[in-house]
């Protein structure tokens, strides 16, 4: 069963998103929050898997609000909620960690497979409009552990949306071996996960975008 936790300071938006999800056999909506402050301390008292977190919120926005959940122990997954794809509070909160972002006109099946999507440890970003909003973010060249030639080849397929399997058959190798080279990348850039370290990869101009 998928943990959730909606945080909106819309009641609506989030009575909505409930419906849908507590439909799903699989997913089970257990904490609601109307604000970053309430987001912080229902994940830390409810412990769900998946939270998802609007990023214009009173009292403490979403993106400081993704950085305070995803400090604590057994972290879970930051699915970001937003009305348009372009925002810059998106890349702000992609970059504190998100493993995604999610529009609030996407139909019900897509709120259902992103929130799936990212419980299984995978992102839910969109390659093209990450490297829009990232066009303004270009940072120094990076300056830490420096990722193998392979291991880019790896994350590059990454940002462009392939699963594992599928990356393992474009490179023909073993997905074991994509999952070693994943692991290995994220942790010389010093990423939370998939989606960070290509944020971090784009904007330290590791990788083209």
């Amino acid at each position: 069963m998928i943990r959730v936790a909606l945080v909106d300071d819309e009641p609506i938006i989030r009575s909505g998103i409930a419906l849908i999800l507590d439909a799903e056999p699989d997913i089970e909506v257990v904490a609601q929050a109307g604000d970053g402050v309430e987001a912080v301390e229902i994940t830390r008292r409810m412990r769900p898997d998946v939270v998802v977190m609007d990023v214009r919120m009173p009292k403490v926005d979403g993106i400081r609000a993704t950085e305070l959940v995803l400090r604590g122990d057994h972290p879970p997954r930051v699915l970001v909620l937003t009305t348009f794809g372009h925002d810059d509070h998106v890349q702000a909160a992609l970059q504190a960690g998100a493993a995604g972002f999610l529009l609030k006109r996407s139909t019900a099946d897509q709120v259902v497979n992103a929130v799936r999507t990212v419980a299984d440890g995978q992102s839910m970003v969109y390659p093209e409009r990450v490297r829009e909003l990232l066009t303004r973010a270009t940072g120094p060249v990076w300056a830490g552990p420096a990722p193998s030639e392979r291991e880019l080849d790896v994350l590059e397929l990454v940002a462009e949306g392939l699963t594992n399997a599928e990356v393992a058959a474009r490179l023909v190798i073993g997905t074991e071996t994509v999952r070693t080279h994943v692991a290995k990348v994220i942790a010389k850039l010093g990423a939370r996960d998939r989606t960070h370290a290509v944020v971090i990869a784009w904007t330290h101009q590791l990788l083209p975008r």
